[in-house]
């Protein structure tokens, strides 16, 4: 095996489990949350957690539905629809969340080595497929962070558990 297929492996390997992660843990921050929390925002000009979501999950079906033949952005994408408050459920959030990690899981899956250097295009701006997965990771990251962020702000602390390590606890 050459050190680009190992590098190859390697990459798809640690970005699933990446996405993985985050899926995971956006759930987790859900799960924890009062039903009517999740539809919360502290102000006019921030996102709620359904918005964040919904967002998320249109951004990675847009990203990656037909990556290597197809712009990022879709023509048929309401990106500012996604910052409306259309969600009616927990339930309804999580299948969304669902649907747009699966997209991204499938276009990981399907990439073979020779695809990392390819380029492709996001809002006609050229990518390296290898850019635009870092791209997408880093993009849902961030959010991942603001859903984890308003979970805490909306969960009495004596109802939260913390989704790494707790503080003053890494010691043991």
């Amino acid at each position: 095996m050459s050190n680009s297929t190992n590098f190859h492996a390697d990459f798809i390997r640690n970005i699933r489990s990446k996405l993985e992660e985050l899926k995971s843990d956006t759930k987790k921050a859900i799960m924890q949350m009062e039903e009517e929390s999740i539809f919360w925002s502290p102000n006019e000009q921030s996102n709620s957690v359904d918005v964040l979501v919904k967002h998320m999950s249109g951004n990675l079906i847009s990203r990656w539905t037909d990556f290597l033949s197809t712009d990022g952005e879709k023509k048929d994408r309401d990106r500012d629809s996604e910052f409306e408050s259309t969600i009616e459920s927990r339930e309804e959030l999580l299948k969304v969340w669902e649907n747009g990690c699966n997209a991204f899981f499938k276009a990981i899956d399907s990439i073979e080595e020779k695809h990392l250097l390819q380029t492709i295009y996001i809002r006609n701006k050229p990518h390296t497929v290898l850019e635009a997965i870092i791209r997408s990771i880093t993009h849902i990251s961030i959010h991942v962070g603001q859903v984890i962020y308003i979970a805490k702000q909306v969960t009495p602390e004596d109802k939260w558990t913390t989704l790494s390590i707790p503080k003053r606890k890494d010691k043991k």
